[in-house]
This record gives C-alpha cells, structure tokens and sequence, in this order.
C-alpha cells in the first residue's frame, strides 16, 4: 500500500508540473483516444472527432492532414475544444500548435507502436517521410494557461 501512496505523491507531482488537471491526467495513462472540437469562424463549436495520441507527460500530439478543417482552424489561432478518453471524459481548452517536424513524427509513431497494437504492426502511425512530404502535419496540444 506504501508503494502506491508513493505513485500517488509521484504522480501528483508529475501533475503540477505537466500543468494539466489531475483527472485530465488519469485519463491520458488509460485512454486510447483524445476527442476535439475547434471553433469555426462564427464561434460555433465544429463536430467532435475521436483522435489516437501520444503524451510525454508535458505535451499530447497527434497528426492530421494539412488540409483538414481542424488544421486550418488552429492555423487561424482557433482554440481546441479536448475530452479525454471519451465525449464526456475530462475536458480543457487549449491552444494548439502546428509542427512539421519528422523526428517528433518519429518519436510519435514508437509510441503509437507501444499504444496501438495495429501502428506496431505499421499501419496509422506518424512517420517522419510524410510529415517531410507535406502530407501529414503534426498538432502539439500543451497544458492550459
């Protein structure tokens, strides 16, 4: 029971540091899926969209295509609207940003690898060739301010 008093003060402090709220941080060690939303130009919320995601404890990123609506939302400055886990889970808004960088692509597609036994197999994972090619973009979601 000690050792996981321990975790809990650990993980407590892994928290404050990461920035995100403790139930939003029990929900990335255990969901497979992030759900976003993001404002359209009349302030409506756009549809929300299940996601795959890594997190590294200080930033949750996945990929999307360039063209996507989301992409150019964010790209515009627009909020993301995330639940973690599922509709109802956890919720924050964030700001996001776009990145194009295909060594995170790489560190992203291991872990996808480790999360979701079809990218270890090698299907739907970010790779570093189509974020050089253009065709995949990467989105970096940090904790709220």
């Amino acid at each position: 029971m000690l050792t996981l008093a321990v975790a809990a003060i650990v993980l407590a402090t892994t928290v404050a540091a990461a920035g995100f709220p403790p139930d939003v941080v029990r929900a990335l060690e255990t969901s497979s899926y992030l759900y976003i939303a993001t404002r359209r130009a009349d302030g409506s919320r756009s549809s929300v969209v299940p996601v795959w995601f890594s997190w590294d404890g200080e930033a949750l990123t996945f990929t999307t295509a360039p063209g996507s609506h989301k992409a150019r939302r964010i790209g515009k400055g627009s909020p993301l609207l995330v639940w973690v886990g599922s509709e109802s889970g956890p919720h924050f808004e964030a700001r996001a940003e776009l990145l194009r960088d295909p060594d995170l692509a790489a560190r992203m597609g291991e872990a996808y690898s480790r999360k979701y036994w079809i990218a270890w197999l090698g299907f739907f994972r970010p790779r570093a060739d189509r974020v050089q090619a253009g065709k995949t973009i990467i989105v970096r979601i940090r904790p709220p301010a």
